[in-house]
Parts: structure tokens; C-alpha cells; sequence
């Protein structure tokens, strides 16, 4: 993330992201199945169902999408964000959080820490975990855990700008995941 300055001098918090070129695969009725990334080799279903396709590429993902627009692409056609975003679009911004591995209450679900009397080693411990009637933790109880590495979606973010040559794209605000990760744009409808 950066900012940058509006005309007016206001600061605007963006993120940078680099659109790779997406090819359309497969469509069916209205579901269009893209291919992204690359890598060095396909296993042999994958190879096959691209050979059948007449496509020379080696993606690393696969990923379907269902059609709002009464035309579909066809199969080898390229997409490029400048042909699907303009500035000034409503996005909502899917991908991976940030794996942080297992951790405690403090950091997990913002507990606060037990007051400290003669060197407690209870310091960090989320206290007390339930009544003795249940007999049993109850189902959702905040506890300690692994945390992060899941899909989240940011909501109703703003494209800012478009840049057609070097194929990025600046959104408004912050998106999941860590740099370099994949993360998946659609419109807000």
C-alpha cells in the first residue's frame, strides 16, 4: 500500500495491484472458466482438456465466474482490466489473509491482558472459560487457535485508476492477503 494525492490535495490510501492477463478456457450456458499464472508443468487431465481446447498456454489456477453480460468471450480470447474496469467502480476484493499461525486470545480476539499480582503466569490466559452447569465449553467460545490463512472479502472498495500498459490497477483502501498473492476482483452490483 501507498497514498496518493487527489487534485485537491486530498490523501487517498491505495493498494497496487498488477492484473496478470486471464484466458478464457471453457464457457457453458453462462459460466466462464479462466486460466492464470503460470507454471513450469500440467498434469496429464489438465494438458488434455487444453489440448482439446487447441489452447498452447500452462496456467498455474483455474477459476469460473458466472457471465452478467448478454455476450460471452470466446474460448482464447484474452481479458485485460482495462476491457472489465473503468475508474470509479464499486469492487468487492476476495483473497487469502495473512497466515499468522497459532495464537493466543490477546492477539487473536483483542483480549485484554489479567492484572499482574506477584508475577502471575496467567498474565496472557483468556481466564475463565465457562459456567459449571453446561458441564462442557460452549460451541463458538473465543479461545486460542490458529489464526489468519483464510478467504475474507473487503467490500465496496474504489478503483482510482487503471493503467492500461503496465496492466495495474489502484484500489482504494486495503485488500487481503500478503504481497504477491492472488486476489480475485468483482464488480459490486
Amino acid at each position: 500500500m501507498f497514498a496518493i494525492f487527489t487534485p485537491e490535495g486530498i490523501r487517498i490510501p491505495v493498494t497496487k495491484l498488477v492484473a496478470a492477463p486471464l484466458t478464457v478456457v471453457d464457457v457453458k450456458d453462462s459460466i466462464v472458466k479462466i486460466a492464470y499464472g503460470t507454471k513450469k508443468r500440467l498434469n496429464s487431465s489438465v494438458a488434455g482438456f487444453l489440448k482439446k481446447k487447441k489452447l498452447d498456454i500452462i496456467p498455474q489456477h483455474f477459476k469460473q465466474f458466472t457471465l452478467s453480460a448478454e455476450t460471452a468471450p470466446e474460448v482464447g480470447a484474452q481479458i485485460t482490466p482495462d476491457l472489465v474496469f473503468t475508474v470509479g467502480d464499486t469492487i468487492h476484493a476476495t483473497g487469502k489473509s495473512k497466515g499468522r499461525g497459532f495464537a493466543g486470545v490477546i492477539k487473536r480476539h483483542g483480549f485484554k491482558k489479567q492484572p499482574i499480582k506477584n508475577a502471575s503466569d496467567r498474565i496472557r490466559a483468556p481466564g475463565a472459560i465457562g459456567a459449571q452447569t453446561p458441564s462442557k465449553v460452549v460451541k463458538g467460545k473465543r479461545m486460542p487457535g490458529h489464526y489468519g490463512n483464510k478467504t475474507k472479502t473487503i467490500l465496496n472498495l474504489k478503483i482510482v485508476s487503471v493503467n492500461k500498459d503496465t496492466a495495474e490497477i489502484l484500489v482504494a483502501g486495503s485488500v487481503p492477503g500478503a504481497i504477491n498473492s492472488w486476489v480475485t476482483l468483482n464488480k459490486a452490483l
